[in-house]
């Protein structure tokens, strides 16, 4: 009988395994092994001998130690409810690995909270219906309204949705999804208290991942309560992605001055993207809730017809929003010597280049000894609801943050 290797954690196997979006067959076939020996592996039925589990971890691109991390009690994040677009078999893959991902994310948020003190989270809880079948249009206008006046805004376009969200407390993060029809998801988290927005960077379109942070917010404010069970149903599921959706309209272009500004001309709805970074075909759908076109389908035609359906004008030079409050924490660590650049890895227990994947650093950060470019500080002395540049997003250290 082969020895196994001691303290080795069946589910950190089935988590790697996942979210690299790989089946039981296909590792087996990568490390040499029987397919009933990654089951066995993975369900705690036996335990792989040293050299298979150096393999493992060479075809998963993991650190051997991480197969030796325990496992916290997640009995309360599975409780939590993930906000997808599409709950279709074609994404489930697809989503599985976003969620193992997300996982990875956590661990990343949890290590940097034993050093930074991250932004109390700040947002608005609106006495809504917890049954989304009893939301009304009128509740999501007003809840879109009362968010921004929440967050000491007016109604003019908002300068970075993303920033704001990160300054009251969100964690939001970009990567690739790899799934046409994802874009972004957000959970709010009952481990930690923080809500999650993950955004997908498979598509570069500026106006598309705003337009996808806002629905996330939607789903955060109109469905915090919502249990994960209620989206099992296509009727209930489709509800709440129209609710969310509409908020997003709402809460980005608020009627009180998009009324002023639309007008039935591509050309001015071109002009007008420009300054609010959000997409025509969005301003068209917010046009038509509001009863402010009365040919809407000549509009979507005229769109179609200049090639506008898929990629508008602008996508491909406006920039995407890019989170900034974890990439800084990172760097600011690193820069004060807080924690070595090549310990963190090691804690963490993650590939280098998925922490850089997933919390925006530049490819090969860990790699290189390369300079790191000093964080503007700043005084709390403002409103901490009010939007900041990414140049003034507050970081502050814990006391005795040196503490390892």
């Amino acid at each position: 009988m082969r020895p196994g290797t001691p303290g080795f954690v069946g589910l950190r196997l089935r988590e790697a395994r996942e979210g690299r979006g790989l089946t039981v067959v296909s590792l087996a076939d990568l490390v040499g092994v029987s397919k009933q020996a990654i089951s066995r592996y993975e369900t705690g039925g036996a335990s792989p001998a040293p050299d298979v589990l150096r393999k493992l971890a060479q075809a998963l691109n993991f650190p051997p130690h991480r197969f030796l991390m325990p496992i916290a009690d997640s009995e309360e994040e599975a409780a939590d409810t993930f906000f997808w677009r599409s709950l279709s078999s074609a994404t489930k893959i697809a989503r599985i690995r976003a969620q193992r991902r997300f996982g990875w994310m956590r661990d990343i948020v949890g290590y940097l909270k034993r050093f930074i003190e991250f932004p109390a989270v700040n947002f608005p809880a609106l006495d809504l219906p917890h049954d989304p079948q009893e939301i009304s249009a009128e509740q999501i206008e007003d809840a879109a309204t009362a968010a921004r006046r929440f967050w000491g805004l007016e109604d003019g376009a908002i300068s970075n949705v993303t920033w704001l969200l990160e300054n009251n407390g969100a964690v939001v993060a970009r990567h690739e999804l790899l799934a046409e029809t994802l874009d972004a998801f957000s959970q709010w988290s009952s481990k930690d208290g923080i809500p999650y927005v993950i955004l997908g960077a498979d598509k570069g379109s500026a106006a598309r991942s705003r337009c996808d942070i806002a629905h996330e917010l939607g789903h955060l404010i109109l469905h915090r309560h919502l249990p994960p069970k209620s989206l099992n149903t296509g009727e209930i599921f489709s509800l709440v992605e129209k609710q969310a959706q509409r908020f997003a309209g709402a809460f980005l272009l608020p009627e009180s001055t998009f009324s002023e500004l639309f007008s039935p001309s591509l050309d001015q709805l071109l002009a007008l993207k420009a300054k609010v970074k959000v997409s025509i075909g969005l301003m068209i759908k917010r046009a038509s809730e509001l009863g402010l076109v009365r040919h809407e389908r000549r509009l979507w035609i005229n769109l179609a017809r200049r090639g506008w359906r898929l990629k508008e004008p602008l996508d491909d030079v406006l920039e995407p929003e890019a989170p900034q409050f974890i990439k800084r924490s990172i760097e600011l660590l690193i820069e004060r010597n807080i924690v070595p650049r090549d310990e963190m890895p090691f804690h963490l227990a993650l590939p280098t280049n998925d922490i850089e994947k997933l919390t925006g650093l530049s490819s090969g950060y860990f790699d290189e000894c390369q300079q790191v470019l000093p964080l503007k500080m700043r005084q709390e002395t403002d409103s901490p609801h009010a939007e900041r540049s990414g140049e003034e997003t507050i970081i502050q250290f814990r006391k005795a943050s040196k503490a390892r």
